[in-house]
């Protein structure tokens, strides 16, 4: 193998396995037929799938220009969007303004303005996409004038995708959409959501109004971290953007768990969405609190 084949940490062969074990899964279901138990873990790779195409971009896996190209292709075919939107949307965006008042998909930006409840997960991806697209637009549209070859490169992954989809369904509408289409929409709905769980009720305000701890997402701990990538440590990835999915344990618990906002700091996942979002719904003393003070979200507030 040559070093540009080798990964530039060890602990991706999880990722590598991930993005091995969702599309022999897929396979298997076409082929044998539906398992509530096996199609169960297919919509679960499909969550892994997303955490690493965001890792991959954020640090590139592989050495080498080639691996790392195919594995961009690889994800789009997998993830079912192309890989390379991420850093648009992503990376120029939310990552550059923390949740703040530029970011076009923060949280609050939308008519229901500064929520943290069921309503807003199960719909902060259909409002988000709208807003995210024109941003995504206007990139494409960059690259075609100023760089021709990156955006035949962009131009290649929309006709994986949109052909992969078109494939699938030519060969058998129904597992076309029931083992192709669905576990993928169902892993872009969770790419798009875990934005509105990592940052609903943060303070979104300028760093010099949000006082002295960090407080502009919240952390997740438990197994969601090992079993998806250290997706839920949040807070540590944002201020070190380019350390490696592994490295985040270490520096959230070293240097970003205390700088936190106690109330940013949450255990399992599923306990907090259970509490906020089930429970939530009856008992208010389950519901979280806004970080921003009442009434200044709206003031900037987008009519999307």
């Amino acid at each position: 193998m040559t070093a540009g084949w080798r990964l530039r940490n060890g602990r991706d062969w999880q990722s590598v396995a991930y993005l091995l074990a969702y599309p022999t899964l897929a396979a298997a279901l076409w082929r044998g037929g539906f398992s509530w138990v096996l199609y169960g873990l297919l919509l679960f790779l499909t969550l892994g799938v997303g955490v690493i195409n965001h890792n991959h971009h954020h640090l590139r896996m592989w050495h080498g220009r080639l691996p790392n190209r195919l594995t961009d292709f690889w994800l789009t075919l997998l993830q079912g969007h192309p890989a390379c939107v991420f850093w648009p949307a992503h990376g120029r965006n939310h990552h550059r303004y923390k949740h703040g008042e530029r970011d076009v998909a923060r949280t609050y930006r939308f008519r229901r303005g500064d929520t943290n409840d069921t309503l807003g997960w199960l719909i902060h991806p259909f409002e988000a996409v709208p807003a995210l697209y024109p941003l995504i637009f206007g990139w494409l549209g960059g690259l075609r004038r100023r760089r021709p070859g990156v955006w035949r490169y962009c131009m290649a992954q929309y006709g994986l995708w949109l052909g992969s989809w078109g494939l699938a369904l030519a060969l058998d509408p129904v597992k076309g959409f029931l083992y192709v289409i669905l576990p993928q929409l169902h892993g872009l709905h969770w790419l798009l959501s875990t934005n509105y769980l990592q940052h609903a009720h943060a303070d979104g305000r300028p760093q010099g109004r949000r006082g002295p701890q960090l407080a502009y997402a919240r952390n997740f701990e438990g197994m969601v971290n090992p079993l998806l990538f250290n997706i839920g440590l949040h807070v540590a990835h944002h201020e070190h953007s380019r350390a490696h999915w592994s490295e985040l344990t270490r520096l959230h618990e070293t240097e970003y768990r205390d700088r936190t906002s106690a109330a940013l700091n949450e255990g399992g996942l599923l306990p907090y969405m259970l509490r906020v979002f089930v429970l939530g719904l009856f008992v208010p003393a389950c519901r979280s609190q806004p970080f921003m003070p009442a009434g200044e979200p709206e003031r900037r507030r987008d009519p999307v």
